[in-house]
């Protein structure tokens, strides 16, 4: 992608639309202030078609963030984000951590005013902004631990070149959030000079020595383990891998939070999720393959074994955001992983013959085939026992889910069992929205959906991170722009992770003795479905094993006529003394 474009005679906001749209930016996902009246004067002109974004307005600045993070993710698309001054931007520093974690690209813009009404030549922005929106530094430096890029604007003439570069730069390995912070007075300013001419950067691919090297390794092992945690970013990496464990004869393992479909669940050399599998599979490794995995084992030194090798691949395989990783790596390769492991590819296949490794394959297919049958079997189980579990739940929704279908999950202790039974999603269609903090999930699905507006979406959430999600702002842009989705709440009246948390800590403590678990409840019981239905939306409550399936169906029939659907899921309460 080449951004290049004419600005000559235009407002600043009008050249900042026609630069976003020339390096690629198809859609801006709004929460502003007041400081964007000129951009929305700008947006009220005609344009030729694809000249600017798409502009989607929503009312939390959250939701904005989320939704662009969403949208990034199913399409691999460049989104650019909107955002009121100062507390706007503040407001959305949560996700945008997120993201930058994630190496999720985007470009972050929020105004500011440096006159405060004293130039001549522009409109005053208004008393507020010295009394409540102005800090020492402005919004840039309140933002920059939370995005891999934070500048301003330091003349309007330069303000095509700076939307430029926060491009490029929110594309270069690493991806990441860069946030721009825009003076109102530049973009009512006209335009005196043309941009450069600026293109995207593409990812390296790893140093071929090093795979050289990496493949040698690979080839000699005879009992290699492939574990990663986000190599699904690409499905075409996906691709790449299912061949290269398949010519070893490897099996592929998740770590305890897989943030994609990383690897066919279904497949016969998917060993499962770190959480229960990874100390047994490890422990007759003699070669661990990390593909992009941010911490595959806790703690750092338990796994695996001192003889056994550890190799790594990956974007940013030391992981530059962390204070710590602590993982041993004897070869570490750094590049994108879908290019890097094609290349991989072919020089494991020159020395490994196909099918030389059936007998081994084999031997992990039968271990994978009882696992998921064992998975099943206790699913199906839970279905006869009241009250409702949560794997009874997830089984009945991966009964009902077509092919097309895309889940975006938002839940804690629930985790294990969406990923484990719903394994019949394949690369892309499954999001994992929990990184780092909660209350990102429905607009990540909300940004999935504008992505893919034919496709079902499904957003599993349990009622705590609910709570930390801006509901009205979420349900609002569903209704607002037809983004229609399924939410399935997993309500157990509290959060289970904080209690377990306690119980194990103090096993022995005065929480378990006395049972008074401080803060666990959430009580009593809201009408949840009572939000989707202010927004135009379907809610019902379910209680029974029986009708888990029937409420779903329902929730999926309004889905597929353009509605909101939340089907409230009532499990066992966390804190039983508390009441629901």
């Amino acid at each position: 992608m080449s951004g290049t474009t004419r600005v000559t005679g235009a407002t600043g906001a009008e050249a900042l639309l026609r630069v976003l749209r020339a390096m690629g930016v198809e859609r801006i996902f709004a929460s502003p202030g007041s400081d964007w009246a000129p951009l929305w004067e700008a947006l009220a002109r005609p344009y030729r078609p694809d000249e600017v974004p798409a502009y989607t307005s929503v009312r939390h600045e959250m939701t904005a963030v989320a939704m662009a993070s969403g949208y990034a993710r199913a399409t691999g698309k460049l989104p650019a984000v909107v955002l009121h001054t100062t507390v706007g931007a503040l407001h959305a520093t949560m996700g945008l951590r997120a993201a930058l974690h994630e190496r999720i690209p985007m470009v972050v813009l929020a105004g500011e005013s440096i006159a405060f009404g004293e130039a001549p030549d522009v409109p005053d922005p208004g008393r507020q902004w010295l009394r409540l929106l102005a800090d020492v530094g402005g919004p840039a430096r309140l933002v920059a631990p939370c995005v891999k890029w934070s500048a301003a604007a330091t003349t309007s003439r330069l303000l095509p070149h700076a939307v430029q570069r926060a491009a490029q730069l929110a594309v270069a390995a690493p991806g990441g959030p860069t946030f721009l912070s825009v003076p109102v007075e530049f973009l009512m300013a006209p335009m005196t000079a043309e941009p450069p001419a600026a293109a995207l950067p593409r990812a390296p691919s790893a140093d071929p020595a090093t795979l050289d090297e990496l493949a040698r390794a690979l080839c000699e092992a005879r009992n290699p383990v492939i574990v990663t945690e986000q190599a699904g970013r690409s499905v075409a990496a996906v691709a790449r891998l299912v061949a290269l464990a398949e010519t070893l004869g490897a099996p592929v393992v998740e770590a305890w939070q897989p943030t994609y479909v990383n690897f066919p669940r279904a497949h016969p050399l998917y060993g499962g999720v770190a959480a229960t599998e990874m100390e047994a599979l490890l422990a007759e490794a003699d070669l661990v393959f990390l593909v992009e995995a941010v911490a595959p084992w806790h703690p750092p030194s338990a796994l695996p074994a001192p003889g056994t090798r550890v190799v790594a691949l990956g974007e940013a395989p030391l992981g530059p955001q962390l204070p710590a990783w602590g993982f041993r790596a004897d070869l570490v390769a750094t590049g994108d992983a879908e290019r890097s492991l094609a290349m991989l590819l072919e020089r494991v296949q020159a020395v490994v013959a196909s099918g030389s490794r059936a007998a081994i394959a084999q031997r992990w297919r039968e271990r994978h085939d009882a696992r998921r049958a064992a998975v099943r079997a206790e699913a199906r189980a839970a279905g006869g026992r009241s009250p409702i579990e949560t794997r009874w739940v997830v089984h009945e929704l991966g009964e009902l889910l077509t092919a097309d279908a895309i889940v975006v999950d938002e839940t804690i202790t629930h985790r294990l069992d969406v990923v484990r039974i719903l394994d019949r999603l394949g690369p892309g269609a499954f999001f994992e929205a929990s990184y780092g903090g909660l209350g990102v999930g429905l607009g990540t699905a909300l940004g999935v959906k504008a992505a893919a507006p034919g496709r079902t979406v499904v957003a599993t959430i349990g009622d705590g991170a609910l709570h930390y999600n801006p509901v009205p702002a979420s349900f609002g842009a569903a209704q607002e722009h037809a983004l229609p989705i399924l939410v399935v709440l997993f309500d157990n009246a509290g959060y289970l992770s904080q209690k377990s948390d306690v119980a194990k800590e103090f096993p022995d403590g005065w929480a378990v003795r006395t049972g008074r678990f401080a803060g666990t409840a959430i009580a009593p019981r809201p009408d949840y479905p009572a939000l989707a239905r202010a927004y135009g939306g379907r809610g019902e409550t379910v209680a029974a094993p029986g009708e888990v399936r029937a409420a779903l169906a329902r929730g999926l029939a309004a889905v597929a006529r353009g509605q909101l659907a939340l089907v409230h899921v009532v499990l066992a309460p966390v804190d039983p003394a508390a009441g629901g």
